[in-house]
């Protein structure tokens, strides 16, 4: 699924259908380092960590992994303008195509892969990730990291 960040979409998925996600070989600083980037909870909008440890779930049909502020969450719907917020933060913080090592146009193209959201420059990029998922995705998390440590310097 190809879709443009500007669009507006709609999940309503009720978080007590998801499953919850038990720790996996990301490994504890990959999930810090995507919970940094996604910041807020798509269901209160509260900043991660407010409420205690932040619970991973898994949601909508093609199985994002996303963070909720808390267990509370998982019983109320995701709010579509927090949803929007958070793939703006991830998009924010991605930057860059990891194919083609261009900026990110303003329009990205965007697609779930192994649990996450990866922007694009162009719908053929999405492709070429598909072949080296792994690698595209080390590179993703290494932009993230580069984002991070650029806005707690400023």
């Amino acid at each position: 699924m190809v879709v443009s960040l500007n669009r507006f979409f709609v999940f309503s998925v009720f978080l007590g259908l998801v499953s919850v996600v038990q720790a996996n070989e990301a490994g504890p600083a990959q999930e810090q380092l995507h919970m940094k980037v996604q910041r807020i909870c798509p269901v209160s909008g509260l900043e991660l960590g407010a409420h205690g440890p932040p619970v991973k779930v898994v949601v909508g049909e093609h199985q994002q992994e996303v963070y909720l502020c808390c267990k509370a969450c998982m019983e109320r719907q995701i709010d579509p303008a927090h949803w929007a917020t958070i793939h703006q933060n991830i998009a924010t913080a991605q930057r860059i195509c990891p194919v083609m090592k261009h900026p990110l146009p303003e329009k990205a193209s965007w697609q779930i892969i192994k649990g996450r959201v990866v922007f694009v420059c162009c719908p053929p990029c999405l492709e070429k990730i598909a072949k080296n998922p792994d690698s595209h995705l080390k590179q993703i998390d290494d932009l993230y990291s580069e984002s991070l440590v650029a806005a707690a310097g400023s």
